[in-house]
């Protein structure tokens, strides 16, 4: 298993070029991480929202300190490679993303995404030429350092309430020109609109797979030349859901149900070193 940064990062590059998809699963904290990697998952990213409601906030509201930190810490509790979700690079500003990816290689990461939204709901997405700016400052960070870091750009129409697929399609081709190493549309659900992004394209794609929306599996996904999938918030979500269900048992009915399927201490203990 990879060790050093540099190793994990080409041990990460290397899972995009494999004929077939990995399916990257997301973390948000120290004790997820490591069951994950005991698992056997081949690497981790991290989720801003999992993390964020963690920490009792909403999405997008914990700052770069906050996450990098956060991010060092995951990297520390797994050998596996980590890239992360660092948000719009927090801040509108070619110069800032380039800090940003600057201090996730100095975090450890093998890897890290950029979104083209600007996080105000009146203006929602960055204006292509910007966004392609923001992905160019980043990918001259990324070819100055000595090993293969990931960036991944992410063209953000669909979760932001814009499902213009022809435009989304244009937004990924410049980040490809500006330099990304993998390019990622989130909010992608059918089979003609991942083909098409694919065909569109000659990085590897990243697709975001929600659980209410799971109509394909990663066979399926790697049959259309998709080559990494992601569940962003699901598994937090899922925890998350059920901690609403028993909290909720517990204060309306005053009964135990739910906790019939929770797994015992020794269970989760097993995942982890004495």
């Amino acid at each position: 298993m990879p060790t050093s940064q540099a190793d994990k990062a080409r041990a990460f590059r290397a899972l995009h070029e494999r004929s077939q998809a990995f399916l990257i699963p997301n973390p948000w904290d120290l004790g997820t991480a490591r069951i994950l990697e005991r698992l056997g998952f081949e690497a981790l990213a991290t989720t801003s929202s999992g993390f964020a409601f963690s920490r009792g906030r909403r999405d997008y509201g914990m700052g770069r300190d906050t996450v990098l930190a956060h991010c060092r810490e995951i990297v520390r509790a797994t050998c596996l490679p980590v890239t992360a979700d660092l948000e719009n690079g927090f801040g509108d500003d070619p110069e800032t993303v380039a800090e940003t990816v600057r201090q996730a290689a100095a975090a450890g990461l093998a890897g890290c995404s950029i979104e083209d939204s600007t996080g105000r709901p009146e203006d929602p997405i960055y204006d292509l030429q910007l966004a392609a700016d923001r992905v160019r400052a980043a990918a001259a960070v990324v070819a100055a350092l000595p090993y293969p870091f990931t960036l991944t750009a992410r063209a953000e129409n669909y979760l932001q309430g814009r499902p213009d697929l022809a435009d989304t399609i244009r937004r990924l081709q410049a980040f490809q020109e500006a330099g990304a190493n993998v390019l990622y549309a989130p909010g992608l659900s059918t089979r003609e609109e991942i083909s098409a992004v694919v065909q569109a394209v000659n990085r590897p794609v990243n697709v975001l797979m929600r659980f209410r929306e799971c109509s394909l599996n990663v066979a399926e996904l790697s049959e259309l030349g998709v080559k990494r999938v992601s569940i962003g918030s699901g598994l937090a979500r899922v925890a998350f859901g059920s901690f609403l269900r028993a909290s909720t048992e517990l204060r309306n009915d005053g009964t135990f149900n739910l906790a019939a399927g929770a797994p015992s201490v020794r269970e989760i203990e097993s995942f982890f070193d004495e």
